[in-house]
């Protein structure tokens, strides 16, 4: 790999929210009044998302959380106070625990009507929200190296972040059930391993000059190189209600991205490992969040969630020092300490049936939590 000077690990971070009715909590459509607040107040950083009931926001680029977590908070307060006035609430979540796919609309937009013609019905479903990490990786070389071996991780940043158990008013038995929609859509899933950024570009011209698709943010892996910025840019997230929790998660992506480039500086490399195998893992984040631990193929045993997070915590020590979020990995320990969101979502709806409330007031009960979740790092 040529000499580069060394990366900042700068970081940016987008979420996904739906808007509920402040009293029913159904899903509500996004007034053009409140999008249009938004856009003057937060300046491009606010965007509507594929259906009606969506709003996307995104920070600046940020040195680190430190800056994010200001700039992060100024967008879900903003939302917030905007959707309060049109009788709305935001929530973070990557499914709506009981609103029905089939009764949502999808923004009347060039590139969302574009969107919905090429997938069918398939684009329907997609009643789904996540949260992507951007980290800072100007060499193009370089973030294909690191993407490459960055992928083995992914499955620990997805179980901490599950926040999507219920869907149509039904448990699924999975703690992300957003990631089994998701996968219905074409170029999805964990990335394959690539030889170099050449190789990488050669396929997505081969898919652009037939007229496949337009460009590579029509590639929707759980980890890309993003198609506007010089960044890897981590997609396997459920979006996490509460703030920090957001910003652990962040912290974590930049300093494992830190760790491997640390490694490569010594001439070493996480080893990289069959997707087949990596795949396993992923399924068991995505069906059992943190409770049922992973697999370390290092070791060839499957390990509690708890073990491994202290594991990666002193694996990024240095990193997080370096980055100045030793607190926020830290705090990682605190966040899965209870369970993860969907852990919670379910601890509320039986608490709500424990109490006597049928299945529609205590999936409002779960509603209710998922918005004072929302709000309570504001």
């Amino acid at each position: 790999m040529a000499a580069t000077a060394d990366p900042e690990f700068t970081i940016g971070i987008e979420e996904e929210y739906l808007l509920v009715d402040a009293e029913t909590f159904d899903l509500a459509v996004a007034p053009d009044a409140m999008m249009d607040a938004c856009r003057a107040e937060m300046e491009g950083q606010v965007s509507p998302e594929f259906l009606q009931c969506q709003i996307e926001i995104g920070t600046r680029v940020c040195a680190g959380v430190t800056d994010a977590r200001e700039d992060l908070k100024r967008l879900r307060a903003c939302v917030s106070t905007q959707a309060q006035k049109h009788g709305l609430r935001p929530i973070a979540v990557s499914c709506h625990p009981f609103a029905d796919w089939k009764k949502q609309h999808h923004t009347d937009k060039d590139r969302y009507n574009q969107l919905r013609q090429a997938l069918g019905g398939v684009a329907r479903r997609m009643l789904i929200c996540g949260m992507h990490v951007h980290v800072g990786i100007p060499d193009p070389e370089m973030r294909i190296d690191l993407m490459n071996q960055l992928t083995y991780f992914l499955p620990h940043l997805l179980a901490m972040s599950t926040s999507s158990p219920y869907w149509q008013g039904e448990d699924t038995g999975l703690s992300s059930y957003r990631l089994t929609v998701f996968d219905n859509l074409p170029r999805t899933g964990l990335p394959p391993r690539l030889d170099s950024w050449a190789a990488y570009d050669r396929s997505v011209s081969a898919l652009v000059n037939l007229g496949v698709i337009e460009d590579s943010s029509k590639i929707w892996w759980d980890l890309r190189p993003s198609a506007r910025f010089p960044t890897i840019e981590a997609r396997i997230c459920d979006v996490s209600p509460r703030l920090e929790m957001t910003l652990s998660l962040a912290a974590l992506t930049q300093c494992l991205t830190r760790m491997l480039w640390r490694l490569s500086r010594k001439n070493q490399r996480w080893r990289i490992y069959d997707g087949f195998l990596l795949g396993e893992n992923r399924w068991r984040a995505q069906r059992y969040g943190t409770s049922e631990g992973l697999i370390d193929l290092g070791r060839r045993a499957i390990v509690p969630f708890g073990e491994l997070l202290e594991e990666l915590i002193e694996l990024v020590a240095e990193d997080a020092k370096a980055l100045a979020c030793t607190a926020e990995i830290a705090a990682l320990r605190d966040h899965i300490a209870d369970g993860t969101s969907a852990d919670r979502q379910r601890r509320v709806l039986a608490a709500s049936k424990a109490d006597g409330k049928g299945d529609q007031i205590a999936m409002q009960d779960v509603v209710r939590h998922l918005i004072e979740e929302f709000h309570a790092d504001l």
